[in-house]
């Protein structure tokens, strides 16, 4: 991984492939790690940027709470530091919401948006209270019961199962609880939706136990001219439990 100083953090990113940028922003509670997989398969058509968000893997954060607001300057400063003035973006889960806010913030910049495993509406005031209280706990306990207890909720695959516990487990502590106090106050992205012009390809496992295939198919509603992939049999995690399916999803951006 490389890692460079922008907006006052240490950000790790890593690049790799030939074509046209493509940038895949990990969920929570994980890292860029998640997407490795997918290279193979789009390597040829994508140069593929996959970040570490603040606060996840190699990448920093500081004791100010962050906003999804801020992750999403932090990928318009990698692309500027990496010199691509437009791009197209893929977010899994929080890394939706960071893809959607992205979109909402720079438009200009986006070639295509993919969504994985995500949706756009804001969080209900009893979810929002619910994400504070999961931060608290987590700041007390650590993240290994995080890792337990999410590790079957993101996927029925128990291979995925094995490699997200581990990776959560080696998650810290103050950047789990950022995230989930930056999701807590996350804008709503309903009204964006049907302002979008550019590609639209939305991926989302039929059995995801986190957000349920509905919020999919609300965002192709708001998009006709968006591409939905429903995966029978595929939780959180469609990179990992169908990769090739996602990948070829994926490649309609172009």
């Amino acid at each position: 991984m490389e890692v460079i100083q922008i907006n006052g953090i240490q950000q790790a990113y890593t690049r790799i492939g030939q074509g046209a940028p493509l940038v895949l922003i990990h969920g929570y509670p994980l890292d860029h790690t998640i997407w490795y997989d997918m290279v193979s398969p789009l390597e040829d058509e994508f140069e593929l940027i996959l970040p570490d968000l603040r606060g996840f893997g190699l990448s920093g954060f500081t004791d100010a709470q962050f906003t999804i607001a801020d992750l999403t300057s932090d990928i318009a400063s990698l692309l500027n530091h990496l010199g691509f003035e437009k791009a197209y973006i893929a977010g899994h889960s929080m890394g939706g919401y960071v893809a959607l806010a992205f979109a909402r913030q720079y438009p200009q910049r986006v070639l295509g948006l993919g969504l994985v495993s995500t949706q756009a509406p804001a969080d209900t005031p009893e979810r929002k209270q619910g994400r504070y209280a999961a931060a608290d706990e987590i700041l007390k306990s650590g993240v290994q019961p995080v890792a337990e207890s999410m590790s079957p909720k993101l996927s029925p695959d128990e291979r995925v199962q094995a490699f997200v516990r581990s990776l959560i487990a080696a998650q810290r502590s103050g950047g789990l609880a950022g995230a989930l106090k930056a999701m807590a106050e996350r804008d709503d992205s309903t009204s964006i939706l049907t302002d979008f012009t550019f590609p639209v390809v939305i991926v989302h496992g039929a059995a995801d136990e986190l957000i349920p295939v509905q919020r999919a198919q609300e965002i192709k509603a708001a998009i006709p001219h968006a591409t939905l992939l429903e995966l029978s049999g595929v939780g959180h995690m469609p990179m990992m439990e169908d990769t090739q399916a996602t990948a070829t999803a994926l490649k309609k951006l172009l």
